[in-house]
């Protein structure tokens, strides 16, 4: 809790926190007094304890847009160190990175230079969540200038150690469609974390974690899926985002396998759902998502994922 502690002891006056599709969203919510006490924490730069934070994590899910304003969340993992940070900006080092050629997220930031980025680390619980624009100083270099940071509470996060392993050398597999398999169907049902990228096309791009228990992620068929909206900070960055472009892209990753479930698509949110079992803890919002596209990229996480315990906060789940 101390990243978050750290910039709750500063207040926010010299930029717009929220768009048009997230008061909205917090208005209906009933949060919108919530929604702007979370938003002190929004600010223009990175304070000095997240950016130390920044430097010691294997790992970053970024968020992208590719030609065809389709969004996409991926997980860049590299030697520690690969990522730093200065006030205003992200510097993300290529050549210790995990370069995958089958992950879209290369081809959309060359192309489209809006990113959002989340730095989680999975054992503590903390996370860190930068938006901006990208440049490429150099062919070995990923420069992030900063236009938004601020932190998330650790709720919904199921904590894991996750080491990063040098055999890089087993060499990525990949495939992708339309529709999920029955392997797919089950690898979501098993899921306990997810990443969602969304878009406002004028205050640009933002990934976000999404946990709960496993079976948290409900199959509606093979290009149909219902997530639960739990309680949060009432910002409402993600739902926000979808009031005003229904565009989505899901991260999904297998942890313990190394491997990782992209999918692109379009979300609708869902209003006062029928909830007797109370699967999304009392708020009765979900969001379905349709399928438009996945890819399955294996060995994408190389190393090892301990798993420590469930958050406390997930809410109960009806075995299936």
């Amino acid at each position: 809790m101390l990243l978050l502690e750290s910039f709750m002891s500063t207040t926010n006056t010299e930029i717009d926190v929220f768009h048009s599709g997230e008061l909205a969203v917090q208005e209906r919510a009933g949060s919108l007094a919530q929604g702007r006490n979370s938003g002190r924490m929004v600010a223009d730069a990175i304070i000095p304890g997240a950016i130390k934070f920044v430097k010691k994590q294997p790992m970053v899910v970024i968020g992208s847009v590719d030609a065809q304003q389709n969004l996409w969340a991926s997980i860049i993992v590299g030697a520690t160190g690969f990522m730093t940070a200065e006030s205003r900006a992200v510097d993300i080092d290529l050549d210790q990175t995990l370069y995958l050629d089958a992950d879209p997220v290369w081809r959309n930031l060359f192309d489209d230079p809006g990113i959002g980025i989340l730095v989680i680390d999975l054992r503590s619980r903390a996370r860190l969540r930068v938006n901006g624009r990208v440049e490429f100083p150099t062919s070995k270099q990923l420069h992030v200038n900063v236009e938004e940071a601020y932190p998330n509470c650790p709720k919904y996060i199921q904590r894991r150690i996750y080491r990063l392993s040098a055999d890089h050398h087993l060499g990525p597999k990949s495939n992708d469609g339309t529709e999920l398999s029955h392997h797919h169907q089950h690898w979501i049902r098993s899921a306990d974390t997810m990443f969602v990228a969304s878009q406002h096309l004028d205050r640009g791009v933002d990934v976000s974690h999404r946990g709960g228990n496993p079976g948290f992620i409900k199959i509606i068929n093979s290009r149909r899926l219902r997530v639960p909206d739990y309680a949060g900070n009432g910002m409402f960055n993600t739902l926000g985002n979808f009031a005003t472009n229904p565009r989505a892209g899901l991260m999904i990753p297998d942890f313990e396998a190394g491997h990782t479930l992209q999918l692109t698509g379009r979300a609708e949110v869902l209003w006062d759902v029928e909830d007797p079992e109370h699967e999304a803890g009392g708020t009765r919002r979900y969001w379905d998502f349709e399928i438009e596209r996945f890819v399955q990229i294996e060995n994408a996480l190389p190393g090892s994922a301990e798993f420590l315990d469930f958050s406390p906060y997930n809410p109960p789940i009806k075995p299936t």
